[in-house]
C-alpha cells in the first residue's frame, strides 16, 4: 500500500466514475483500475462495487476512504512542517479562491508575488465557498481567499481588504448618467443576482434589503460575466464587486458602472487557513503583499 493508491481510492469515492477519477489523478484508467485491484487484494476486502452502469463504494470502502483522507491530510501536514523549517517561501501552496474573486484578483497579485517570491509555487483552484471549506478541512487545499465572515471556529481568518459594490445598468437606464448613486435610488428596483451557492449572492441580497430593492425571480446567473451580459442586453440591473468593474470605459459595451455614495455597501475579502498551520508565516507574507496592493 502507498499514498498514491489511497489518493486513487479517494478520487473514485468522489467521482464514482473510473475514467473521471483517472483524469483527476492524471493517470490512465487501466493504471488506476489496476492499482485499486491490487489494493483490494492486499487488504483482502472489496472496496468498490463495479457494474456497467454504476460505481458504488462498499461499506468497507467508505470506511477506508475516510481513514485514507486522514492519512493524506497528516502526510501533507508533515510536508508543511518540513517546508516551514527550511524556507517557507520556496514551497508549493494549494490556493483556493471563490469564482467572484479569482478572475479579477489573480491578475493583480500574481506578478508581485512572483517577483517577490520566485520560488513560491501557487496551485490555483476555483470553487464555491462550501466546496473550498470542505477541501481546506480535509487538507486538499492549504489557503483560501474568499468573502468573510465564515461561520466556523476551526480556521484562522485574516482580513485582506474591503471591496465596494457598484451598480451596473444599461446606457438606456434612467440611472445611467449619474456620477454616483445612493442606496435609496434603487428602492423598489429588481436586481439581477447570481444563483444559489455563490456567497456574493447573499452579500448582494443584504444590499437589496438595506436599499428596499428586491431580486429578480425571472433569472439567476451562473457567473458575474453572465450578469454583465444580461445588463448589457438591457435585461435589468445588477450589483458588481469593484474588482469586476473595468477601470476604463469600454465603448462597445452598453453598460454604465456607477459607484455608491457613503455609506458604500462593501464585502470583506480575506484569507482562511487551518488553525495551527506551520505555513502561517508564508501566508502572512502573501497577505502583506495583497494588502499593500490595495493600500496603494
Amino acid at each position: 500500500m502507498n499514498l498514491r493508491d489511497l489518493e486513487y481510492l479517494i478520487a473514485i469515492a468522489e467521482e464514482l466514475h473510473f475514467h473521471k477519477a483517472a483524469e483527476k489523478c492524471f493517470v490512465s484508467q487501466p493504471t488506476l483500475s489496476g492499482q485499486i485491484k491490487k489494493l483490494e487484494e492486499e487488504l483482502g476486502v472489496l472496496l468498490i462495487e463495479r457494474s456497467n452502469r454504476q460505481v458504488m463504494m462498499t461499506y468497507a470502502g467508505k470506511a477506508i476512504v475516510e481513514q485514507a483522507r486522514q492519512v493524506i491530510s497528516s502526510t501533507r501536514v508533515i510536508k508543511e512542517m518540513a517546508q516551514s523549517f527550511s524556507d517557507p517561501m520556496q514551497a508549493e501552496i494549494q490556493l483556493g479562491l471563490i469564482p467572484t474573486v479569482a478572475p479579477y484578483l489573480l491578475p493583480k497579485i500574481m506578478a508581485p508575488l512572483r517577483q517577490q517570491y520566485p520560488q513560491l509555487k501557487l496551485w490555483l483552484h476555483e470553487y464555491q465557498t462550501h466546496v473550498l471549506l470542505e477541501k481546506l478541512r480535509c487538507a486538499e487545499l492549504d489557503l483560501l481567499i474568499l468573502a468573510l465572515p465564515i461561520d466556523s471556529h476551526e480556521f484562522s481568518e485574516w482580513d485582506l481588504f474591503q471591496e465596494p459594490f457598484w451598480l451596473a445598468v444599461s446606457r438606456d437606464d434612467d440611472l445611467a448618467n449619474r456620477p454616483c448613486i445612493e442606496l435609496e435610488d434603487i428602492n423598489q428596483k429588481e436586481i439581477l443576482l447570481l444563483e444559489e451557492g455563490h456567497c456574493l449572492r447573499d452579500h448582494a441580497l443584504d444590499v437589496c434589503y438595506l436599499a428596499g430593492a428586491s431580486e429578480s425571480n425571472n433569472f439567476h446567473a451562473t457567473s458575474l460575466e453572465t450578469l454583465r451580459h444580461m445588463v448589457g442586453e438591457g435585461m435589468g440591473i445588477t450589483l458588481l464587486p469593484e474588482l469586476a468593474v473595468p477601470k476604463r470605459a469600454i465603448t462597445e459595451e452598453n453598460i454604465c458602472y456607477i459607484p455608491f455614495k457613503q455609506p458604500v455597501p462593501t464585502r470583506r475579502i480575506g484569507m482562511l487557513f487551518r488553525k495551527g498551520s506551520y505555513r502561517e508565516k508564508a501566508y502572512g507574507q502573501i497577505a502583506n503583499i495583497i494588502r499593500t496592493i490595495f493600500i496603494d
